[in-house]
Order: structure tokens, then sequence, then C-alpha cells
């Protein structure tokens, strides 16, 4: 169907309204984060980057950083050996189909967060409790891996449907393992697909914070915690800046590159 000019026009209007709406407020933060009035007066005379130096002079913001950062890679690991576990399940095995086993992965992360770390927390207590283990590093890495998993299965999901069977009938008919077939058939074809559901679970485990909530321990701080602990002490709005215009930085960068990765091979395999 060929649009008319005036319908391109108004479409056009509607992009741009709609990317101008999500795009202007973490534009600010980024031009606050240089702002030398620590009012964040408007527009601002006098750039600076101090707030950046004192930002990085700040112990709790670095360690948060840290965290975070250790909780992401922790989690995505996790997530990636267990989306590639269910894929192999779901191509060598079938035996649920793959919109129940969908179903059943994807169902977790439909909840709200509060919820899901509610439930995290409670079966924390029940069983790491009674084992003397407190939260920590590996509850909040346990706590994330829950939607990451979620993340990577979907990309490897998607890539499934878009590839055609023909491949691995011709390689079971010539005497492949269900694992070789895997291996040198299917695997191939999900790579670049388990690499970007990688970043993007990356990504979100460094934004998350309701979860992290639930499943951190005394003393342990991600940065998203850190901005929420600090966001209404005056003395501390500059610095806030920075770590906000870090975060959203450092979680623009891997949903880039999970774009990069896995958009030339979006329709491979097609059949």
């Amino acid at each position: 169907m060929t649009l008319s000019a005036p319908a391109r026009w108004a479409l056009r209007a509607v992009m741009a309204l709609g990317l101008t709406f999500i795009y202007v407020p973490l534009l600010l933060v980024l031009i606050n984060s240089f702002n030398g009035d620590r009012t964040f007066a408007w527009p601002p005379h006098d750039l600076t980057t101090r707030w950046w130096s004192a930002a990085w002079a700040n112990d709790g913001a670095r360690q948060a950083l840290l965290t975070s950062v250790q909780a992401g890679l922790g989690a995505t690991a996790i997530a990636l050996v267990l989306g590639t576990m269910i894929a192999f399940a779901v191509q060598r095995f079938r035996f649920f189909g793959r919109d129940t086993i969908s179903l059943l992965v994807v169902l977790p992360i439909a909840l709200p967060g509060i919820v899901t770390g509610i439930a995290l927390d409670s079966a924390w207590r029940s069983v790491m409790g009674d084992l003397g283990i407190s939260k920590g590093m590996f509850s909040i890495i346990v706590g994330h891996a829950t939607f990451c998993v979620v993340t990577v299965y979907n990309n490897v999901l998607a890539r499934l449907r878009r590839t055609g069977t023909n491949l691995e009938e011709a390689s079971a008919d010539l005497g492949a393992s269900g694992f070789q077939t895997f291996r040198y058939v299917t695997f191939p074809l999900i790579r670049s697909a388990l690499l970007a559901g990688g970043l993007l679970a990356f990504a979100l485990s460094f934004d998350e914070i309701i979860v992290t909530t639930f499943t951190a321990g005394p003393g342990v701080t991600t940065l998203p915690i850190w901005i929420f602990n600090n966001l209404f002490r005056p003395n501390q709005a500059p610095v806030v800046n920075v770590v906000a215009a870090v975060l959203i930085v450092l979680s623009v960068i891997p949903v880039w590159l999970a774009q990069r990765i896995a958009g030339p091979q979006a329709g491979a395999g097609r059949t």
C-alpha cells in the first residue's frame, strides 16, 4: 500500500514527536552533567567537567559502577549458558513444543519487578538462609539472571523462527546425532542472536533497580541504587547527573552493538 504525501508527512511528524518525547529528557541529563550551575539554570552558561572529576573521586559511585559491571557480566554469562541449553532442548527434544516452553520462560519477565523481587527474597531466605549464605553479589547475579535468560532466549527464538529446518533434517538424514546437529548446524545460525541477546541482557542488568533492591545484601550498591539513594541530596545533585549520564551511555552502547550484530544476519537461513 502506497501512502499519500500528507500521510507520510503525518507519520514523520508522529515519529519525530515520539523521539523528542523519549530523548529530550536524556539529552538534558547529559547536558546538565556539564552544567557548572548547581541549580541547573537553563540555558547553561558555564560548561565544566569538574562534576565528572568529582564523580570519579567519589568512592561510592566508583564502587557502584564496579558492582553493576560485575553483576551484569555474571548475569549475562548465566543467561547465555541457560539460553543455549534451552535452545538445544527446543530443537532436539521438542517435548513441550516451542510455544509452551516460550510461555514458561517468558512468564517471569511479565510479572512486576517488585513481585519477582519479593519471590526471590523469600526463596533466598528459605533456602540459602538455612545454609547460612547471606545476600551479596551472587544473589544480585541470580536475580538479574531471571530476566536476562528471557532476553537471550527470546532473541534466539526469534532467530529460530526465521530459519528453516531443511539443514537440520538433512543432518539427521545423514546420521548426525542431535548434539552434532545442534553444534554444527543450529548453533552457527543462532550464534549472533546469542551474542546480541547477551548484550541486551547486560544492558537490562546494568539498569535494573527493583529486583536488585530485594536481592542485594547490606552495603552492596549498584549504579541505579546509588543514584536513587543520592537523588534528593542537594550537594550530590551534580554528581548524580554525571553518574546518570554514564549509565545512559553504558546502556546505549550494548544495545547499539546488539543491533549491529543481529542486523546483518536477520534473514539468514530462511526457506
